[in-house]
């Protein structure tokens, strides 16, 4: 089984959270964002030995882990904070690989290159920031480093907006309309045209966007193919959700991903064969591409 999304934080990276005074910090284990109510971390969800034993008990063979998008971490300018966390994240043991970040404010695009040729597994871009056309354009560097190393893009949900609302919110409303909106940015772009071989997943099954593409086709839009390079997967979503994705994507589109510590493994009532797609399967053509062997750490 192929996990394409955990996040799991190296003690160095938890240190350097711990020495900051402003959002985001660590205040013992209290976790304090620029956005979001302080938030009670568990000690245990990082703990590297229990976290390898939770994966050996689930039978996971690869659990893809990345930086916490929602904290801001690449648009801080911390490159102490990044630095801790790719160092940490190198020196993961199996399951865990890792995906690499870059500062956004002032993108290293050798940097990225060298993490990737150091078996880092492609990279993350937080939602936010790819909510418009413009933004997919703006990014335009860093996606030709991943399609030419035939690596993938992440997209995750970025930091959410202010608001009075209650926890949930930033999770339900916030990261879904950010996906939806990378998501719908990424076709009216024309990212596939731009992009032709680039490998790319949106979290948490884009925010349900897919499911839109009949309001898109009755505002006059069209779905066109479907593109065996756009996956999304399946975190925080169960039987109903995933189900109404895959009819519109196609089971091949959908990829195992559980967002743990944050949620787990859920079982989506597929039957046998299709469970066995979506865990290994499709999360190995994301990751590796077609016809590949995964690569080992520095291996090409």
């Amino acid at each position: 089984m192929i996990d394409v999304h955990q996040h799991l934080w190296p003690e160095a990276f938890v240190d350097r959270l711990r020495a900051r005074r402003e959002p985001p910090y660590l205040d013992g284990w209290t976790l304090h964002t620029t956005c979001e109510a302080p938030y009670d971390v568990d000690p245990a969800a990082h703990e590297l030995g229990k976290r390898v034993a939770l994966e050996q008990d689930s039978g996971t063979t690869l659990a893809a882990v990345s930086l916490s998008s929602p904290l801001g971490v690449e648009e801080l300018g911390d490159a102490e904070l990044l630095a801790a966390w790719h160092d940490g994240a190198a020196e993961f043991p199996k399951p865990f690989r890792a995906w690499a970040s870059v500062d956004l404010l002032d993108p290293d695009v050798a940097g990225l290159e060298t993490l990737l040729d150091k078996g880092f597994l492609g990279l993350q871009l937080p939602a936010h920031v790819l909510a418009t056309p413009k933004g997919w354009e703006t990014q335009g560097e860093l996606l030709r480093v991943a399609e030419r190393a035939g690596r993938p893009i992440l997209v995750h949900p970025g930091t959410a907006r202010p608001t009075e609302a209650p926890g949930w919110w930033a999770p339900v409303v916030d990261y879904t309309t950010q996906l939806q909106a990378a998501w719908w940015a990424w076709h009216a772009f024309g990212g596939r045209r731009s992009y032709p071989d680039l490998r790319l997943c949106f979290v948490a099954a884009a925010g349900l966007a897919p499911v839109h593409h009949e309001r898109l086709a009755a505002r006059g839009g069209r779905l066109g193919t479907i593109d065996p390079n756009l996956y999304v997967d399946t975190s925080s979503y169960g039987p109903q959700g995933i189900d109404a994705v895959a009819r519109i994507l196609g089971i091949d589109q959908v990829v195992h991903g559980t967002d743990r510590p944050y949620a787990d493994s859920i079982e989506l009532r597929q039957g046998d064969a299709a469970t066995a797609v979506i865990r290994h399967d499709n999360p190995h053509r994301l990751l590796f591409g077609t016809g590949g062997t995964t690569p080992e750490r520095g291996v090409q």
